[in-house]
């Protein structure tokens, strides 16, 4: 994946000194994120023609831009910095361009793990590793809801007003999939 990461070490350098190598490398990177917005609503195999078309040869030339660019960087500063890390992991920042399955960045993956990320201090202090692994199991289902689409205050109010009278049996019809996710989990199932 091009990595949210990469471009953000342009974009602070760039704000911190209007640098033209990170404002080029952010028009370069820009282009890119138009291709994926042409292809967004696109099929996987239509992504991946697009991508073939049209993102790795931009990216072929913001590979090369980098190495010529990084030739005449000197060692130590903000610009070598930002072009060695993406240099360092180009393949992995690639990746994405060869398949119309993979995101070009993990931006939305990110979002949702920020809140368990920043709240992690605050839960070495739950009581104990039986509370710990409590609140790590909400945490995953309020997640899980909100990837799919759901109002995660919204289903677990539902799922919590539901299930005092709701069967063992049938527990896990309430987990927070959209309903068309059940649906073909329920088909698959049998």
């Amino acid at each position: 994946m091009l990595g949210a990461r990469a471009r953000r070490k342009f974009f602070d350098l760039h704000q911190a000194n209007a640098s033209t190598v990170a404002f080029e490398a952010l028009q370069r990177i820009g282009k890119l994120y138009a291709v994926e917005a042409e292809g967004k609503h696109s099929s996987t195999e239509a992504r991946q023609i697009l991508r073939a078309e049209k993102s790795l040869p931009i990216l072929q030339s913001l590979h090369d831009w980098l190495l010529q660019t990084r030739f005449h960087t000197a060692d130590g500063g903000g610009t070598a910095k930002a072009i060695d890390y993406t240099l360092k992991r180009w393949q992995s920042l690639i990746r994405y361009a060869r398949s119309g399955h993979l995101p070009i960045d993990n931006n939305p993956v990110e979002n949702t793990i920020r809140p368990i990320a920043l709240g992690k201090k605050n839960w070495l202090f739950t009581g104990s590793e039986r509370a710990g692994k409590r609140a790590a199991a909400i945490q995953t289902l309020l997640g899980t809801a909100k990837l799919n689409g759901l109002n995660p205050a919204q289903w677990l109010a539902g799922t919590l007003e539901k299930l005092p009278a709701w069967s063992n049996s049938r527990v896990d019809e309430l987990l927070p999939f959209a309903p068309e996710v059940i649906e073909a989990l329920l088909k698959e199932c049998g």
